[in-house]
């Protein structure tokens, strides 16, 4: 059995994320201990709230260095939401603050076009699009572009490829990754485990990523 680890940083309810990862059939596990996270087949990184929190969290836990060993062996990490926005080299919510850098990029606030009636937080289903890279053997493996997910969020990742960027998503006339690869690293700036079928066909994938089957 596929074994995911969920990162124990005290940032949001995780319970949904575990539902959804087991009803996949993974078993899952929530630490914050270095041994079980390298002994894991994947781990996922979640998180709601502020970036700079987030990064607090996971320093007070020496968590930031945990991770960046992690990744070094090759091994698929998985952040959602802030999670996602985590990974990334620094954001400007709340003044600057320094991310894991696991990838080259920026995090900022959600750009709104003023002509159109749009406010902050996006918290919506919208869709999800292709940027020019191809889903196969991703954790958008078989997801239809177009598909609607569930989002809630204010700021967005910017990464300085766009080789990195796996899709992309519309808000207020404004184009913004919704979900981002490089090498063993993934990422999501949607909710997969309240998206529905599509969103659990996501988290299947990641765990057919984990087994090494797409590799």
């Amino acid at each position: 059995m596929t074994v995911i680890a969920i990162v124990d940083y005290d940032i949001g309810n995780i319970r949904s994320i575990q539902n959804a990862f087991i009803s996949q059939g993974a078993k899952v596990i929530v630490t914050k201990d270095k041994d079980k996270l390298f002994s894991a087949d994947g781990v996922v990184l979640p998180g709601v709230g502020s970036f700079k929190h987030g990064m607090e969290r996971l320093q007070e836990s020496n968590l930031n260095e945990i991770l960046e060993d992690y990744i070094k062996t090759q091994k698929p990490l998985l952040g959602i939401c802030l999670g996602m926005q985590l990974l990334f080299t620094k954001s400007y919510e709340f003044g600057e603050t320094k991310g894991l850098n696991f990838i080259p990029g920026e995090v900022k606030k959600l750009p709104l076009n003023c002509d159109y009636e749009f406010k902050l937080p996006h918290v919506n289903w919208s869709p999800i699009n292709t940027a020019g890279i191809t889903w196969k053997d991703s954790i958008l493996k078989g997801i239809d572009a177009g598909s609607d997910v569930y989002f809630v969020h204010s700021y967005a990742v910017y990464p300085t490829s766009s080789e990195n960027v796996l899709s992309e998503t519309d808000y207020s006339k404004n184009k913004f990754c919704s979900a981002v690869q490089f090498k063993n690293v993934y990422g999501c700036q949607f909710h997969p485990e309240k998206s529905g079928v599509v969103g659990l066909k996501i988290v299947n994938n990641f765990i057919e990523i984990c087994r090494g089957k797409y590799e």
